[in-house]
């Protein structure tokens, strides 16, 4: 499978929180604090983020101090580790002034105490619930809000480690789209209204630039290449797709050898815009005359597009900015995040065809993807090279991003079940999405959710997690269920 190119990171403060009166009161009980703090921190770094780690916060002088460290560091997210009590004072300078979440953490090293040798100093050691109450008040009568508490035992804990986890996954969320430059390309399909979105309601929304990019940029690009950069595009190609022959739809035929071609050519264009514009996103549509270099060129986007969306830049066709932060989005979870919608109900077996003919996510097709030569594109112009594979067999999500008519994004959430099974050889993408508690009734409570038709789809179930990154963003959303 293609590598990522673009790689997942994430900047996380991590800083233990005490109270500085009981340092002299109990000799011994700061340092083994700070161990504990030290295996805490131990367990964010498992997940492969840039881990800051403050030290010990345990007055409000020393979290004034703190602040200006954190807000020079620029991070994503903060974990606050209760290690034992701490006045509020510690952490109000702190919710009050960082805009990036902030998640509580009780991590008790004891089970339970061995109450027939308690003591004090081992009740300050587990006392990490204790201040909790008293940091969540504080936050919300400053306006703020904690983003999560994750309550458990420092050892073998395997839900709290999954919950620090799922965190780290959503600031690799918040890392990349902070000051992503989503390129928009073209125009929206002719009537499509759900695909209008305003640029600077996009770049309030998610801390987004979004670039408008003309066609003529990539002409430009496209006529700079080489035989050598066609050839060794073309290479790739062939290791990543089978190329069948043509099935039962007239519409389709074995790939053919131009159209191969042109769509190498494209794929290496596509690879010098996103490198000369610094862009992390492409949605685009355009139509050009008939016969124009520029319609050849626009047309035959889509297989470097899916090649760029396992390789960890987020393309999508049909000039939707809103489903390609969504694509985003997934692909920073690590995911997927193909471009999709509904097709056809089967009604016999009670499942629902979810794809696209547009670019797709390599990385979560069940074995090889398949290109073909589509001799139109239906509903659009042009023809050539289209990508058709089945998604991974398992659990799936689907994340739409849509408007309200006060113009405010939402986030609508569905779970499902990707099953095997034949789907149709069109050149497109397919899987057979089943939903509980049945499709129909799935369907109907997803489209009266006001949802555009176009989502990401992603493999796993994930609608928690993306509910969290709606939360942390501001943003309405909806885990659908009939």
């Amino acid at each position: 499978m293609l590598q990522r190119l673009k790689k997942r990171n994430a900047k996380i403060g991590v800083f233990a929180v005490g109270h500085d009166t009981y340092w002299g009161q109990f000799e011994g009980l700061l340092d083994n604090l700070m161990g504990y703090h030290e295996i805490f921190k131990g367990m964010v770094e498992e997940n492969e983020v840039e881990v800051i780690d403050y030290g010990m916060v345990d007055s409000s002088m020393a979290a004034f101090e703190i602040l200006e460290k954190m807000k020079a560091d620029n991070v994503d997210m903060l974990f606050c580790n209760m290690v034992t009590y701490a006045t509020s004072s510690t952490f109000a300078p702190i919710i009050r002034n960082i805009d990036a979440p902030i998640v509580l953490v009780t991590l008790q090293p004891l089970g339970g105490l061995d109450y027939s040798k308690a003591n004090t100093f081992m009740q300050l050691e587990n006392d990490n619930i204790c201040s909790v109450p008293e940091f969540t008040g504080v936050a919300i009568r400053m306006g703020k809000k904690v983003s999560d508490i994750v309550i458990g035992t420092l050892y073998n804990d395997e839900n709290a480690k999954a919950e620090i986890a799922q965190w780290c996954e959503i600031s690799k969320v918040l890392h990349d789209l902070r000051g992503a430059r989503m390129g928009l390309m073209g125009h929206v399909l002719e009537a499509m209204y759900d695909m209008h979105a305003d640029p600077t309601a996009i770049a309030s929304a998610f801390g987004v630039h979004v670039p408008l990019i003309e066609v003529d940029d990539v002409i430009r690009l496209y006529n700079t290449i080489t035989e050598v950069e066609i050839e060794r595009k073309k290479e790739l190609i062939k290791e990543e797709f089978d190329m069948p022959d043509p099935k039962s739809d007239p519409v389709t035929m074995k790939l053919a050898e131009a159209d191969l071609n042109q769509a190498a050519k494209t794929a290496v264009a596509l690879d010098k815009l996103i490198e000369k514009y610094k862009l992390t996103g492409l949605a685009y549509y355009y139509e050009g005359l008939e016969g124009s270099l520029h319609r050849t060129v626009a047309s035959s986007f889509i297989v470097g597009n899916s090649i760029l969306n396992a390789q960890g830049f987020p393309m999508c066709g049909e000039y939707d900015i809103k489903t390609c932060i969504a694509m985003l989005i997934m692909d920073r979870l690590n995911i997927g995040g193909s471009f999709a919608e509904f097709h056809p109900f089967d009604f016999r077996e009670d499942f629902i065809l979810v794809g696209h003919d547009g670019p797709h996510h390599l990385a979560i097709a069940e074995g090889k993807p398949i290109l073909r030569t589509l001799i139109k594109y239906h509903g659009k112009p042009g023809n050539g090279a289209s990508v058709e594979f089945k998604l991974k067999e398992g659990p799936i999500t689907m994340l739409g991003i849509t408007q309200n008519a006060e113009g405010k994004f939402k986030f609508v959430i569905g779970e499902g079940i990707s099953k095997k099974g034949p789907i149709p050889a069109t050149g497109n993408t397919n899987t057979r999405g089943f939903f509980e508690p049945n499709t129909k009734e799935f369907v109907k409570a997803w489209v009266m959710e006001g949802p555009t038709h176009h989502y990401a789809l992603g493999v796993g179930h994930h609608a928690k997690t993306l509910k969290k990154i709606a939360e942390v963003l501001g943003i309405e959303a909806v885990i659908v269920k009939a």
